[in-house]
């Protein structure tokens, strides 16, 4: 029997996610790939794949897929509460998932994005190189719609070494993300400001960007930018002054001055923020001047 995962719901958004395709900025492709890699990366751990394997990236709860055939399964990310066929499950724990049962995901109390790792991985064809969905570019598989049936690939040989990982949870709490000042902080009077406001996420947020509301940081006369590249972490300011964090599906180039970039260590942290939930940024030396 072809091992097989029918979407029975997907919630707000369900997205097949894997690390995404590296190396085709230059062509005018960004990598997408999961919003919050140590998740993905988890959960894949956890049923015994690679880490990159694609898994299913859940916003906010709400999604059921029933099983065709035996499957193992893993949650990580934002803690949804689970049950099999009405019986609760553990998160951060392999889940055994026989033929027909359905899994259920209810609404996270803390986070933003749940991960569900098959064992085998969701074996989607790939395009160029990835099964990442991307918003922005339009690549990748279409968004999970309930009747989709999702294949799943050949178990790998090693087998899962642990039932449980005691990993911590996303918070409800401010969330405090470091970052280094610059490229453009002379295009602002006082760049210093973006770590003195706390900042609010707004429900305008998605995969791209986390779209920042609070003062607005004040520009400086420093002429206009050419387009230049962006990478995941980016702080960029609009006219407006209310900055955009951006994410996965963040856009290659952008003409709008980098305040500041996250440390990518804190990038994930940012996917988990939830809409109204509370930023503040913290600023720190470039990480080769942190020991001379």
């Amino acid at each position: 029997m072809t091992r097989k995962l029918e979407v029975v719901a997907t919630g707000a958004l369900a997205l097949v996610e894997d690390l995404g395709r590296p190396g085709l900025a230059a062509t005018g492709v960004g990598r997408s790939g999961a919003a919050d890699r140590g998740a993905l990366r988890l959960a894949n751990r956890l049923v015994a794949n690679p880490e990159g394997a694609a898994g299913i990236e859940v916003v906010f709860g709400g999604l059921a897929v029933r099983a065709h055939g035996l499957l193992t399964v893993a949650l990580s990310g934002a803690p949804a509460p689970a049950d099999v066929d009405g019986t609760p499950v553990g998160h951060h724990a392999l889940v055994t998932l026989h033929p027909g049962q359905v899994l259920r995901l209810g609404v996270p109390p803390t986070g933003l994005r749940t991960y569900l790792a098959v064992r085998g991985g969701i074996a989607v064809d790939p395009v160029l190189g990835s099964r990442s969905t991307d918003i922005l570019s339009g690549l990748g598989p279409e968004k999970l719609t309930p009747g989709t049936m999702l294949p799943i690939g050949t178990e790998p040989d090693a087998l899962p070494l642990i039932d449980v990982a005691p990993v911590a949870l996303p918070t409800g709490d401010e969330v405090v993300l470091r970052a280094v000042a610059g490229p453009r902080a002379e295009f602002f009077t006082d760049v210093g400001a973006l770590a003195r406001t706390s900042w609010t996420a707004s429900s305008r947020s998605d995969r791209v960007g986390m779209r920042l509301e609070g003062d607005p940081l004040e520009r400086a006369d420093s002429g206009e930018l050419p387009s230049e590249g962006i990478i995941r972490g980016s702080v960029q300011v609009p006219p407006g002054g209310e900055p955009v964090l951006f994410l996965a599906d963040h856009p290659v180039t952008g003409g709008y001055p980098v305040a500041a970039v996250v440390l990518d260590a804190d990038v994930d942290r940012a996917a988990q923020v939830r809409p109204g939930q509370h930023v503040r940024f913290v600023l720190v030396p470039p990480p080769w001047q942190e020991n001379p």
